[in-house]
């Protein structure tokens, strides 16, 4: 378990199948990329924690959904502390895996998409120095079919200058993530926009807690 400032983060578990996901309740914000778009490695910096989501070099390593609870997380406004899921899901566009287990692990990760109401929010992960790839934009055309809320997170801006991270992030916004509420650029290896990323994953993980509050 690891712990940064007032939080207890601590890895949940591991799905094979729909019936071995959490059963708590607690809102969820699933992590979606393409195999090797450094997901782990963004996860492990939002929380501040080195090696909690596991990092590899062989792409499509991840083909189990992963849970890792955050505990004591600050809701928004300062209203008080509350706890959430983040979900790390299989990458996707792997072609060196065989087909059947590439069909199995994403429709894995299509299976808790779809059907999951503690999911609060998506977050798709994106390499910020690359135009995004068709599986980039068949996954954003499912997350509208499906209702799904989700932001883009532009990754490995650290390679990039800083006025081609800011039209990269144009580029983005009128085109990809469209019908996203944001892009957010980050850096996982320098961990520049990772405290942008975190207030929209915990505005969205609360947002309907609060409102319940409100209407007490």
């Amino acid at each position: 378990m690891a712990s940064v400032n007032h939080l207890r983060v601590s890895y949940s578990g591991s799905a094979s199948s729909p019936g071995q996901f959490p059963r708590d309740g607690l809102p969820e914000v699933a992590f979606l990329g393409r195999s090797n778009v450094g997901k782990s490695s963004l996860l492990n910096a939002l929380v501040g924690a080195r090696g909690l989501a596991r990092v590899s070099g062989d792409p499509g390593r991840t083909r189990l959904v992963n849970f890792f609870r955050v505990s004591g997380a600050e809701r928004p406004g300062g209203a008080g502390r509350a706890d959430l899921y983040l979900v790390d899901l299989p990458g996707y566009g792997y072609a060196k895996a065989p087909r059947e287990v590439r069909d199995r692990f994403e429709s894995l990760a299509t299976s808790y998409l779809a059907g999951r109401p503690p999911l609060r929010l998506c977050v798709l992960i994106v390499d910020a120095r690359h135009e995004p790839s068709e599986g980039d934009e068949a996954l954003t055309a499912w997350l509208d079919h499906h209702r799904l809320a989700y932001v883009v997170a532009a990754n490995k801006t650290d390679k990039l200058g800083r006025g081609e991270v800011a039209r990269r992030a144009q580029s983005l916004v009128r085109g990809l993530a469209r019908t996203a509420r944001a892009v957010v650029p980050v850096s996982a290896e320098r961990r520049t926009g990772i405290e942008d990323l975190w207030n929209v994953v915990r505005g969205a993980a609360f947002a309907t807690l609060a409102a319940r509050e409100q209407g007490q």
